[in-house]
C-alpha cells in the first residue's frame, strides 16, 4: 500500500506557496502522490498542475474534482493541460459532488446520479485519449473534441463511490475509486470486493483504491478526536457520508479516522492494507507538532 498526502484546504487554510511547501514535505519523504480536494476555495486542478510542476519528484492528484460543474469537454481540456505540464504525473479524480451542495448552490439537478456519472465517464475516457465524440444524452450534449498538441498521454481516472452501484460503475468504466471516511471494514466487505468484481467482468486491470482519512499521531487521542468531529462534522449529517459511516458502524468522521500512538497507528494502516486500500491519502489532522510527527510515522510505512 502507497502512502499519497492530502494538501490544501482539507488540511486547513493555506497560499499556494504553503501548498507547494505541503507537496515538498511530502515528496522529501517518500510519499508516492500529493493529493487536493475541490471545496470552495483553491481549484483543485490548477493547483495540482502548480504542485506538479514546482515539485517534480512527487504525482499528483484530485480526490476529487465535482463532476455536475464542468461539462466533459471543458473537465478534459483542463485535465490534459495540467498532464502535459506534470510530464504524466496526474491523476484526475471525480465526483458526483454532495447532492446537497450541488444543488443549494449551483441550481443544478442531483437525481439520479449514478446514471449521470455513467455518461459522464462515458464521454469523458475518449476525450482524454484524443477522440472526437457526438453525444446527446440525457444530462448533457457533448460535440467534438480536445485538440491538444503533443503526445499526452489519458491521466488515470478514479471515481469517488460509496453506494454499491457507484461503486460496481468504478470499476466499471474508471481506473479504480478515491474514497473518503471509508474505513476497512467497508472497505474490506463492501467496497474492494465490488469493484474488482466489476473491473473483473469489464476486462480492466485491477482497480486502484485510494482510501482517504484524517489521520493523527497523537498522545492525546481523546482530544484530537473531538476536534476531528467539530471539523469535519458534515460528514455525519450528509446522506452520502452517513451511509459509510453507518457501515463501519460509526458514529462520527472521529470513528474513522486513524488516531493514536505510533505503534497504533501503524497498525490502523496495515488493517486498510488487509483491507484492500492501494494508496492511503493521509490527511494529517493535530497541531504543527502533532502533524510533522504524524508525517515521520507516515514516511516510516511509505520506505
Amino acid at each position: 500500500m502507497r502512502i499519497g498526502l492530502a494538501i490544501g484546504d482539507v488540511r486547513g487554510p493555506a497560499s499556494v506557496e504553503e501548498v507547494v511547501d505541503q507537496a515538498r514535505v511530502a515528496a522529501d519523504a517518500g510519499f508516492a502522490t500529493a493529493w487536493a480536494s475541490q471545496a470552495l476555495g483553491w481549484d483543485a486542478l490548477t493547483l495540482v498542475g502548480v504542485v506538479g510542476t514546482a515539485v517534480p519528484e512527487i504525482a499528483v492528484g484530485t480526490a476529487v474534482v465535482p463532476v455536475p460543474q464542468r461539462h466533459p469537454l471543458v473537465l478534459a481540456g483542463q485535465a490534459l493541460t495540467v498532464q502535459a505540464a506534470v510530464a504524466g504525473r496526474l491523476t484526475l479524480g471525480v465526483g458526483v459532488g454532495i447532492g446537497a451542495m450541488v444543488s443549494g448552490m449551483f441550481g443544478l439537478p442531483t437525481d439520479r446520479p449514478v446514471r449521470r456519472m455513467r455518461e459522464y465517464l462515458e464521454v469523458l475516457g475518449p476525450l482524454l485519449r484524443g477522440e472526437a465524440v457526438d453525444h446527446r444524452g440525457e444530462a448533457f450534449t457533448a460535440v467534438g473534441a480536445v485538440s491538444v498538441d503533443g503526445d499526452v498521454p489519458a491521466p488515470s481516472v478514479l471515481v469517488a463511490a460509496m453506494g454499491p452501484r457507484m461503486v460496481r460503475l468504478a470499476g466499471e468504466l474508471a481506473d479504480g475509486t478515491a474514497t473518503w471516511m471509508t474505513g476497512p471494514r467497508a472497505l474490506g466487505e463492501h467496497v474492494v470486493p465490488a469493484i474488482t468484481r466489476a473491473a473483473a467482468d469489464a476486462g480492466r486491470p485491477a482497480p486502484r483504491v485510494v482510501a482517504g482519512l484524517p489521520v493523527c499521531v497523537t498522545d492525546e487521542a481523546d482530544d484530537v478526536r473531538a476536534r476531528i468531529a467539530e471539523r469535519f462534522a458534515l460528514a455525519a449529517q450528509v446522506p452520502e457520508y452517513r451511509a459509510t459511516l453507518d457501515r463501519e458502524g460509526a458514529a462520527g468522521p472521529q470513528d474513522v479516522a486513524i488516531v493514536g500512538t505510533e505503534t497504533e497507528v501503524a497498525q490502523a494502516l496495515a488493517r486498510l492494507r488487509d483491507a484492500g486500500a492501494t494508496e492511503f491519502l493521509a490527511a494529517p489532522c493535530g497541531t504543527a507538532e502533532e502533524q510533522a510527527r504524524t508525517i515521520g510515522v507516515l514516511a516510516d510505512w511509505a520506505r
